[in-house]
């Protein structure tokens, strides 16, 4: 195994972590009156600053073309504002637990849009982890729609997040600005998506507010977004590195290693019940993590 590898590894078991932690944070924001927009909003816009002020002592700041102003808006819209948004809007309804094996189907639609636009080769042993990983998420989406007190309209929508997700896999690998680090494209994308989400604000029915100053949810509320913030940081920060290391393939079983981190907590510690199909559906999961790793590990350097 080389050092590629090893560091790509790496950042998907400590982002998936955090993705983890992070989808059961925001569901007790939601308990102490945080709409999702406002937890999303500055929670981002405060890792966008830590970002940016370890990208100015790296003296990485972000590239400011016309390329990469587009990537990062671009890469912002799909990975982070618009696919967080719908998760976290959706966490209260469906349960932290959901959200969190839904965002293990990427893989599928990533990797299928990997073989079209010629970025990856097929190859079986990838292909077979791939079905595996989607065929455990679908386990656990199908109890949870046949569920007696399902939400179909959410569920639906939480469904939408992952086609998000897989188009931003593509797309950050596609159009990487030449010479760019991660250290660099983190920040400018989160500054981004900071600002894509102040604007939605303008509308009406969405706020920024947080609970009032004298309440003891302000207090909370504000650790919670400190909290989510330092996540946010370093599981973007991580995201980027894993795309360089592991490319899109690898880098779309993010969510299904969170769901491995994300259901325990959201179980014992949130008490949610735990999903039907969860056995089933795990294994299936961590099967296919593994199947797609061993693929990409017997690629030779220039497939990746």
């Amino acid at each position: 195994m080389n050092k590629q590898t090893v560091v790509a590894l790496t950042c998907l078991i400590a982002g998936g972590a955090l993705l983890g932690v992070s989808t059961n944070i925001a569901k007790y924001a939601g308990t102490v009156g945080l709409t999702p927009l406002a937890f999303v909003f500055w929670s981002i816009t405060g890792a966008a600053l830590l970002l940016l002020v370890m990208a100015t002592f790296r003296r990485q700041l972000p590239p400011i073309t016309k390329s990469s102003i587009e990537y990062y808006l671009v890469a912002a819209l799909v990975s982070v504002a618009g696919s967080n948004l719908i998760f976290f809007s959706a966490i209260p309804q469906v349960g932290a637990s959901f959200v969190a094996l839904v965002m293990t189907l990427p893989p599928l639609l990533t990797y299928v849009g990997a073989l079209l636009l010629k970025m990856e080769r097929f190859d079986s042993i990838r292909a077979l982890g791939v079905l595996s990983a989607l065929a455990g998420a679908g386990v656990l989406a199908g109890n949870k729609l046949t569920a007696p007190d399902a939400s179909v309209f959410w569920v639906l929508i939480a469904l939408c997040g992952p086609v998000l997700l897989a188009i931003g896999n593509l797309y950050r690998t596609l159009r990487w600005p030449t010479g760019a680090s991660p250290s660099a494209l983190a920040p400018g994308m989160l500054v981004a998506a900071s600002l894509q989400l102040g604007a939605l604000s303008l509308l009406p029915n969405f706020s920024l507010a947080l609970p009032g100053v004298d309440s003891f949810n302000f207090s909370v509320s504000i650790a919670l977004i400190g909290v989510q913030a330092f996540i946010f940081a370093a599981q973007f920060q991580l995201l980027f590195v894993l795309q360089k290391a592991g490319g899109p393939v690898l880098l779309s079983l993010l969510g299904s290693t969170a769901a491995v981190f994300a259901v325990p907590i959201a179980i014992f510690l949130q008490a949610e019940a735990p999903p039907q199909g969860l056995a089933l559906g795990a294994l299936l999961i961590a099967i296919g993590v593994g199947l797609v790793t061993w693929g990409g590990i017997r690629k030779p350097a220039n497939d990746q």
